[in-house]
């Protein structure tokens, strides 16, 4: 790394300008290594940080800027505080959204039974709309290849963006989930949660995306209102007794298993314990009590099918029911009926789509007599993959789990033992967290039958017949990881075994993307891969995240460190709140709301978009305001402007010196509150109250302060020499203050007449602000001074004066002990107000009136 201390000082150029900051300091920043990372430093000495890895099948949008500058003022201040700051940063690359992306992008789609033919092209991208109606069939490892060709691309894209934004990003740390070590990373921890049976397979209800043609977590749910509608079906009970039951899937009729009532329901009691005949099919169910069933929901007598939702996969497994599936992966309904159901009624749904079963088994109730009344229309939650267009099933299919409390009560308190030992900011994002935890009804289901994932590293011996013998999976020696089982092979076996009897066949599917995310601390600090720096890093300082995944990308995390390390992964928590359009409603695609952030950094600069990001707390939500932006141009342009009219007044050359006017010392003193609030404030993850308290000392600094004394520092002798002084020392405090937030202009002022980087500088102390004044300061006389400046303008702003035109005459009047204060600053007043005579009448009023005649 260079030394930045040896950087050259620029000299205050004649028109300072915020333009092109951006392409000078990120070609310098990375150039002298501003902010690498210093492996040398003991772990008290490191401040690191799990910096989120955005999804890159995507664009970045300004939820991103908002959250990320966060982290990103979290780390500088740490930098500038002696930390060395281990700040990487990542692309989440692999998993859905990529797949979905390609398939768009090239107009394809992947078949994993076709052969990888090396010398194919893909068209020209993008490609147009029938081409993505019509996908051309590409084999896996093809198909996998334009997964990384593309997402190489889009990292590029994003890379310069943050670079842009002003991320103090080590981007030697740089990884990505679908590399190398994150594969392997990824790999080794699933096969160690299987040797310690953390990991198993069973073959059972799974949430199914029927777009997707993959399983589904339960953690990757949402419900959405859509419309439906509940049909009364006749059951027919003991004696020919007629049982109605409301349900809004009909065509789940020849999976019926049980009818459910709630066991204090005296409308049914008669009934447990019996069994009723379902329509059409005549199939002949249980009655039982369960009490989950709601008497007030319907007729309060639900039919159980397998699987309808998530209840009745409940009911199923309580209640130690059959099993009926009816609807496969693709969607449809299965071809042959289940057993127990006869055939020839089935025959007309077989095949059919679930909407259109639906409409057919409506039409053999109406026939059959067995429809009462007409549909009733409602509107009802639906569960979707969070990603998905289609409403999920439930189908029974082998997946891999990982142990997360969801059944374990003992493991449940652990997390949530966990949860209660990191910091949360705000506080009240720990509910969510527990909510989840409690909540939980199963375990983690990690395996996903996609193709561009981390494979799960598995292989099965085939028995004489070809069957796999899934109970006892072959796993890699950790030393060959990563691996992928579709074309790696077992240790002992050749490639002419697989897929042969008495061969092998390697597991087909892929981790879900959180099981690879959920490592992140792990993935980047070298876990088992480089163990001096994993002691330096792990577990981190810092987990900045949105609120949105707690329960995925956060969960994961805790979960994963805990059954790995047996502690937490991270100290702290910081989550981050929504960004809302100027409706306050908030920003999502979905919405076409969005704004994209590339045009707001050329347009207003780094900076100014970064305080208006900052503008906005942990777990808060903020506006999308281009008025703010503008704001934060303005205070960027002005800290140019004023910090050179500092420098100007010859304020370089007395850094060090000391200040001893009673208003310089004033203004010092107040600047030492500053400092201490900033510094409180940042300590506690509160870069909002930080940048207030800076600002507001700002903007008094030029608007009071320094037009009280520029007179005075024209000039020579003692009262000069301590106004430069103050000057001096108010311009260092206050570009570091402002460096977190505001990094291009604060690095371009501090160029001028320091040498280094701003950014590598110490963060100001109460105690260096004191040692700039040869006695104590008071801040009431810079409020007073400042007060009774402002009276003088508005006189003359009144009379639409100029604020060069002389005052003749002004009297002060006030208290004694107020005017025995305005005394003290008297010279420096007259002569920013260029007043002639200034004439002092104690106890005239309570409080301070400047009375000017002109």
């Amino acid at each position: 790394m260079t030394d930045t201390a040896r950087t050259a000082r620029a000299g205050v150029p004649e028109r300072p300008t915020l333009d092109g900051l951006e392409e000078t300091w990120a070609h310098r920043w990375q150039e002298e290594g501003t902010y690498a990372f210093d492996r040398k430093k003991e772990r008290a000495d490191v401040y690191a940080i799990d910096t989120p890895p955005p999804t890159v099948s995507g664009e970045l949008h300004m939820g991103h800027v908002f959250s990320y500058t966060h982290t990103d003022v979290v780390a500088r201040f740490q930098r500038m505080r002696g930390r060395t700051v281990f700040y990487p940063m990542g692309w989440d690359d692999n998993g859905l959204p990529t797949e979905r992306r390609v398939q768009n992008v090239y107009g394809v789609r992947c078949d994993p039974a076709l052969p990888y033919d090396p010398s194919w092209q893909p068209p020209a991208a993008p490609v147009d709309d029938a081409a993505r109606k019509d996908p051309t069939p590409v084999s896996r490892r093809t198909f996998i290849e334009l997964c990384e060709r593309l997402t190489v691309a889009d990292e590029q894209v994003f890379e310069a963006l943050w670079r842009r934004l002003g991320l103090s990003v080590d981007w030697s740390l740089t990884y990505t989930t679908i590399g190398r070590v994150a594969r392997a990373t990824s790999q080794r921890a699933f096969l160690r949660n299987l040797a310690r049976d953390e990991a198993y397979q069973a073959e059972a209800p799974t949430l199914w995306d029927v777009g997707f043609a993959t399983a589904v977590a339960q953690a990757e749910l949402e419900d959405r209102e859509r419309p439906g509608a509940y049909h009364r079906l006749r059951f027919t009970g003991p004696d020919g007794r007629e049982v109605l039951v409301d349900t809004t899937r009909p065509e789940l009729l020849p999976a019926c298993v049980a009818l459910v009532c709630h066991p204090d329901d005296e409308r049914y009691a008669d009934l447990v314990g019996s069994a009723v005949r379902t329509p059409v099919f005549s199939v002949e169910v249980p009655v039982r009590a369960h009490p989950l069933a709601d008497p007030a929901k319907g007729t309060g007598i639900a039919m159980v099918c397998t699987f309808g939702d998530l209840t009745d996969v409940t009911w199923w497994r309580e209640l130690a029911l059959d099993t009926r599936v009816v609807i496969g992966r693709d969607g449809r309904l299965l071809p042959d009926a289940p057993a127990g159901v006869p055939p020839q009624p089935y025959a007309a749904l077989a095949g059919q789509t679930v909407n259109g079963a639906r409409r057919t088994l409506v039409e053999l109730l109406a026939d059959a007599g067995d429809l009462v009344g007409e549909p009733r229309p409602i509107t009802h939650p639906v569960k979707f993959y969070e990603r998905g267009d289609r409403p999920l099933e439930i189908v029974s299919t082998r997946q891999w789990y990982l142990r997360n409390g969801g059944r374990d009560a003992a493991l449940r308190d652990e997390l949530l033992a966990r949860g209660a030992g990191l910091r949360w900011v705000p506080e009240h994002m720990k509910h969510r967290y527990d909510h989840w935890v409690g909540g939980l009804t199963g375990d983690w289901l990690v395996s996903r039958q996609r193709f561009f994932g981390v494979p799960v590293p598995v292989w099965y011996r085939l028995d004489n017949a070809g069957e796999p013998d899934y109970a006892h999976p072959l796993t890699p020696d950790e030393a060959t990881l990563p691996i992928d089982p579709s074309t790696d092979v077992p240790p002992g076996y050749s490639e002419s075994q697989r897929g042969a009897p008495g061969g092998f066949v390697g597991d087909p599917d892929v981790l879900d993307t959180w099981a690879t995310s959920s490592l992140t601390p792990q993935i980047v600090g070298g876990w088992e891969t480089d163990p001096d720096l994993f002691a330096r890093v792990f577990p981190m300082d810092l987990r900045p995240q949105g609120q949105e995944i707690i329960r995925t990308w956060l969960f994961s995390s805790v979960v994963r460190s805990h059954l790995e390390h047996g502690v937490l992964p991270w100290r702290d928590a910081v989550l981050s709140g929504w960004i809302l359009d100027p409706d306050r409603k908030k920003m999502s695609k979905s919405k076409g709301n969005v704004v994209t952030p590339m045009a707001l950094l050329e347009q207003h600069g780094s900076d100014a978009v970064r305080y208006w990001a900052a503008n906005g707390k942990p777990g808060m939500d903020l506006a999308f305001d281009p008025a703010q932006i503008k704001v934060g141009r303005r205070l960027a342009t002005k800290l140019l402007n004023a910090s050179r009219f500092a420098l100007g007044l010859g304020a370089a050359d007395a850094l060090r010196a000391p200040a001893t006017s009673p208003l310089d010392t004033a203004m010092l003193a107040e600047l030492s509150t500053v400092v201490a609030t900033a510094t409180t404030a940042l300590d506690a993850y509160d870069h909002t109250a930080a940048l207030q308290a800076a600002e507001s000392f700002f903007w008094r600094f030029c608007d009071d302060y320094i037009e009280l004394v520029k007179e005075r520092a024209y000039g020579t002798g003692p009262g000069a020499d301590s106004a430069r002084a103050a000057l001096a020392t108010a311009l260092s405090v206050q570009l570091r203050l402002f460096a977190p937030v505001l990094p291009y202009a604060t690095e371009e002022v501090w160029s001028w007449w320091r040498y280094g980087s701003v950014h590598r500088a110490t963060w100001p102390t109460t105690y260096e602000v004191g040692r700039a004044v040869q006695a104590p300061g008071d801040p009431a006389l810079l409020r007073l001074a400042g007060d009774a400046l402002s009276q003088v303008r508005r006189a003359k702003s009144e009379r639409k004066l100029s604020m060069k035109a002389e005052v003749p005459l002004a009297e002060a009047l006030g208290p004694a002990a107020l005017l025995d204060q305005l005394t003290v600053i008297s010279e420096d007043l007259r002569a920013a107000g260029r007043i002639g005579k200034l004439d002092l009448l104690p106890d005239r009023t309570p409080e301070l009136v400047i009375a000017c005649a002109f």
